[in-house]
């Protein structure tokens, strides 16, 4: 129920998302808005009380990779300030995350070779997460769609086991695990038997060809924060590898 005191965020790195301005106009007026934006002056800016800006830069292969990760920091930070919790934490999260994402960069090479041989199949990619960071799964998914426009399907790890598990059987499917989720064990059941190629990203993984590890990947929001990075990367190589 929509009214005075109700606070809504409303998020587009490019500021103009149809379905989003479109939400805006129907919301109660008395509602208090605030846009999270990469793209000041934009028509989203226009239609909410506040704005506060990704600070992102301009990412200029149209795929919102940097303003992603921007986005759910804001979104930490909004927690700690909604629920009183002091930001010293969250900086300290930030700063690893930022040695984390270092890491993936300097040593590309070390790891994205075997990754993107596992990953990019004849197929279809699956990428799974723990429910908690759903959006990894989502977003790593998102870049194999978008950029060298291959099949790609993200998921939440335990719900894998009885949606997308049927694709192992007849396809040569490839997964991507972001580690973390209690339904692992469910999920090597089905990938083990059946030879699935599986990369695991942030710890290890049953049944895993490969895993990629970095700094910090023992917090969860160091996770959350970084590890898409790695889907990115592959996506953004396979993308350059095809023009």
């Amino acid at each position: 129920e929509w009214g005075p005191g109700t606070l809504v965020i409303a998020t587009s790195a490019s500021g103009g998302s149809v379905e989003t301005l479109d939400a805006l106009d129907r919301l109660d007026p008395t509602a208090t808005t605030v846009a999270l934006t990469n793209t000041a002056g934009s028509a989203i800016t226009e239609r909410c009380s506040a704005t506060v800006e990704l600070l992102a830069e301009p990412e200029l292969g149209g795929v919102a990779c940097r303003s992603f990760q921007h986005t759910l920091v804001l979104l930490l930070a909004l927690e700690c300030q909604l629920t009183g919790t002091p930001i010293d934490e969250l900086t300290t999260t930030v700063e690893m995350a930022a040695q984390a994402s270092d890491h993936l960069l300097t040593h590309e090479s070390d790891w994205l070779p075997t990754v993107s041989e596992c990953l990019l199949g004849p197929v279809e990619t699956h990428l799974c997460a723990p429910a908690h960071r759903l959006s990894s799964a989502q977003q790593g998914a998102l870049m194999f769609r978008e950029g060298p426009r291959r099949s790609a399907i993200g998921c939440e790890t335990g719900d894998w086991s009885h949606v997308d598990v049927y694709r192992t059987k007849n396809t040569d499917m490839r997964m991507l695990v972001f580690a973390g989720s209690a339904w692992e064990a469910q999920l090597a059941e089905w990938t083990g038997p059946r030879q699935t190629t599986v990369v695991a990203v942030g710890g290890a993984v049953a049944t895993a060809t490969t895993c990629v590890r970095y700094p910090g990947d023992g917090v969860d929001d160091v996770r959350l924060l970084t590890e898409t990075l790695v889907p990115e990367l592959v996506a953004a190589r396979a993308w350059q590898a095809s023009v």
